[in-house]
């Protein structure tokens, strides 16, 4: 099994992607702080996983890359929080993209707390 067939990365794959998709339509003045800032972010946690991944027979390394990856997952609702306030998005589409981070939240948690099983 790899990175790729995790349910975390593929969540987290597809939340990124939902969120590139999404920034396409934010405004030009927004392109290099919060369409970059959230794309980056949201990227970020699938990388992290795939790394950290690599370094799961060494438990802290690959809690610490998790951390790592649930921290950027927590950035994303962030910019979330923004594109919602400044009205880049309507409430529904901001509930449907943070739910999907909670989940992602929800399935690193359980891996950090449970690393001994992704050995």
């Amino acid at each position: 099994m790899g990175f790729r067939d995790l349910k975390v990365y593929q969540t987290a794959f597809k939340l990124a992607m939902e969120i590139y998709e999404m920034t396409k339509k934010f405004p030009k003045e927004e392109k290099y702080s919060l369409t970059d800032q959230i794309r980056r972010s949201s990227r970020s946690v699938c990388a992290n996983i795939g790394e950290g991944y690599r370094k799961r027979r060494y438990p802290k390394h690959f809690i610490s890359k998790l951390s790592d990856s649930d921290a950027e997952n927590t950035e994303t609702q962030v910019w979330l929080d923004f594109s919602l306030s400044c009205k880049y998005i309507d409430r529904e589409k901001y509930n449907n993209l943070t739910s999907k981070s909670e989940e992602v939240g929800k399935l690193l948690g359980f891996m950090m707390n449970n690393s001994e099983k992704f050995k």
